[in-house]
């Protein structure tokens, strides 16, 4: 029987159909499994990953490969983006046994939950030196059978393998420190096409704004850092992989020109990409958080209020017709001129590189923006170009959308649309990002500042938050303090944290991922290092910076320096995963800059608040008037009756200015 017709996570619901008897992760497949005797299959994917799509088609809606699971195994699918925990584990197995990750990961694993085989994707037939997925199930099944006694020694070392934590090293990151990043970072820079390493490029979006903030502050090779930063952002902007019709970003790029992307767009990547190209104060930079902005509201955001988690790959070429990676967005030269005519047509396909050969497959382009134009008459020409070409891409069969609204990435869209908000002038941004923080207090937020995971259709699930949404919410809560002036989202951010500091603790300073009373894995994962979103860890390390800033609690600016004592390994070796803590090291250094503008609502205010949001890592709270209710507004007035900003740097304060010049 498979269970998953009632899940509420639409990875598992895709599954329910499926003639595999498919179990949910939780003890009662544990308890089938010794019951049986047989080994546990563990599947772990998400609704948006194409080879995920690719495996399922293949396998588990194979009605001859079923059979053999059902009789041979209890299998249990995983929704990687509802069960991080679950995923963390299993992954960091997978990774230690094969020497690489992915989705879909397949795991075998013994009664007590230690794998004893780990892959990602495995093809329905031997290919290209991979064994078939039906061939591995039998050869593990027979070991189960036949040498019992060496699969669960195997196993058991594994898991001894999982749980032998060695206690991290601790070192300041001091400033030297963070000039070798900087001079790490600048060998793995790829010169040519901007971004790091070779393909697939992954936005380095938590990187660039650590490269950011340290050009901000002047410090050596600062110019190599601007460089890289314009050099990648405008690579991005201009690349296949942004959305060149519709705005937002998908996942990654499969090459290193960024030309063909990888289609799915997800919210994490969106929300910090917003963030970050509004940050930047860029004529470029403007448009595409612009850009980005609006694929959020028109796309991604729910009848709740919140945002979904992601839009799939694939889509067919026809309704009901089988689904294909990147249909939607792809065109071919003759596509153009059906929509735009003969002569926008062929312009367009010179402007967004569409070619006959084609960039894609099946001779169809992603489109390319290299150069944008920079004529006015152009503009207005690619302004209805673009127009006309999303009205007929909406004839098209869409990609599904996940609709689950996962905590912390909406705590990251709470912070990108703050962002673009208060930079660009966009009311309606600043709206939803409080009707998500609404959404998050209604259904997320739990007594005692516990987090909830997961809601969908307005309905919170059962699985508890973990250390990323903590910190990606209270980051999110204390943006949306600094642009209201309401401090109830201070409240909650602090809550929050206080939160994590009780449960999630670490003893070197460090924080566990899960909490100190959630369910026991094989081992209590852990993971400071960034990936496509920032680790819980250093989400954590932000919010404990920016509400140290706001309040003046000294503990908060303690937990933030004990903690990023214990990274400063990883950001010696491997900066690109540690971006988001070099970010917050950086600001950390001589501040952060903490501003109070505070004054009658105007273009007078509007303008001093839009100078202090253009120091990088700055903490911006405007209001009224004072607050003893947000510490940093605690007695700060307008000045003869002007607004003024009050600006204050490593716990030195310095006089009232009302001219924008002054601040910085």
């Amino acid at each position: 029987m498979n269970r998953l017709k009632h899940a509420t996570s639409p990875y598992l619901l895709q599954h329910a159909d499926n003639p595999v008897a498919w179990w949910e992760w939780g003890p009662d497949a544990f308890a089938e499994a010794r019951r049986r005797n047989v080994p546990i299959l563990l599947s772990v994917g998400y609704a948006a990953c194409h080879w995920c799509h690719v495996m399922a088609h293949e396998s588990f809606e194979d009605d001859a490969t079923a059979a053999y699971l059902n009789e041979h195994y209890v299998s249990i699918k995983v929704d990687r983006e509802e069960r991080p925990d679950v995923d963390a584990v299993y992954m960091q197995a997978t990774t230690a046994m094969t020497g690489q990750g992915g989705w879909p990961m397949t795991v075998v694993m013994d009664h007590e939950g230690a794998p004893f085989f780990a892959a990602t994707y495995l093809p329905d037939q031997p290919r290209h030196g991979s064994p078939s997925f039906t061939q591995v199930l039998r050869a593990l099944s027979d070991a189960w059978v036949t040498k019992g006694d060496d699969v669960r020694a195997t196993a058991g070392k594994v898991a001894a393998h999982l749980r032998n934590e060695a206690a991290l090293p601790a070192y300041a990151l001091t400033g030297e420190r963070i000039d070798g990043a900087v001079a790490t970072l600048a060998q793995e820079y790829d010169a040519q096409a901007g971004g790091f390493g070779n393909a697939p490029k992954f936005p380095p979006t938590m990187v660039l704004e650590f490269l950011r903030r340290y050009a901000g502050q002047a410090r050596q090779a600062h110019q190599e850092a601007r460089h890289m930063l314009a050099r990648t952002v405008a690579a991005m902007a201009g690349s296949g992989m942004y959305d060149q019709v519709g705005g937002g970003f998908a996942r990654y790029a499969v090459d290193r020109a960024w030309v063909v992307p990888h289609f799915e767009k997800m919210l994490y990547d969106n929300a910090q990409l917003l963030g970050l190209y509004a940050r930047l104060g860029t004529e470029q930079g403007d448009r595409i958080a612009a850009e980005t902005a609006d694929f959020l509201l028109r796309e991604l955001r729910t009848d709740e209020g919140g945002f979904a988690s992601a839009l799939d790959a694939d889509s067919p070429a026809e309704p009901g017709g089988h689904a294909e990676e990147g249909l939607f967005y792809a065109w071919t030269p003759a596509q153009l001129v059906d929509v735009l005519g003969p002569d926008d047509g062929a312009w367009a396909a010179e402007l967004f590189q569409v070619t006959d050969e084609g960039t894609f497959e099946h001779g169809m382009s992603t489109l390319q923006l290299r150069h944008f134009p920079d004529d006015p008459a152009e503009i207005a020409r690619l302004a209805k170009v673009r127009t006309l070409l999303r009205e007929a891409r909406e004839q098209r069969p869409r990609p599904a959308r996940d609709d689950k609204v996962v905590a912390a990435w909406n705590g990251l869209a709470i912070s990108g649309l703050l962002d673009a908000a208060r930079r660009l002038g966009r009311p309606d941004l600043q709206e939803a990002a409080e009707a998500v923080g609404e959404l998050l207090v209604r259904l997320h937020l739990r007594d005692g500042g516990r987090l909830l995971r997961v809601s969908r259709d307005g309905v919170a699930g059962a699985h508890a938050g973990v250390l990323e949404d903590y910190g990606c919410v209270a980051s999110g809560f204390l943006a949306l303090a600094q642009a209201t002036a309401d401090a109830r989202w201070l409240h909650h951010a602090t809550a929050l944290i206080d939160s994590a500091l009780e449960g999630f603790a670490a003893p070197d300073g460090g924080f566990y991922d899960t909490r100190d009373d959630a369910e026991a894995l094989v081992t209590r994962p852990r993971d400071p290092g960034d990936n496509a979103s920032p680790s819980g860890f250093s989400a954590l390390v932000h919010a404990l910076v920016e509400a140290h800033a706001l309040t003046g609690e000294g503990r908060y600016r303690d937990a933030a320096e004990r903690a990023i004592a214990t990274v400063a390994v990883l950001a010696d070796k491997a900066p690109r995963f540690a971006g988001w803590s070099l970010a917050a090291a950086t600001t950390m250094l001589d501040g952060p800059l903490e501003v109070a503008v505070v004054g009658p609502a105007g273009p007078a205010r509007d303008a001093l608040e839009r100078r202090a949001l253009a120091l990088p890592g700055a903490v911006v709270v405007a209001a009224d008037g004072p607050s003893d209710a947000i510490p940093l507004l605690a007695g700060r007035t307008a000045v003869d009756g002007l607004a003024a900003a009050y600006v204050c740097r490593g716990f030195v304060c310095e006089r009232p200015v009302t001219d924008p010049a002054a601040i910085g």
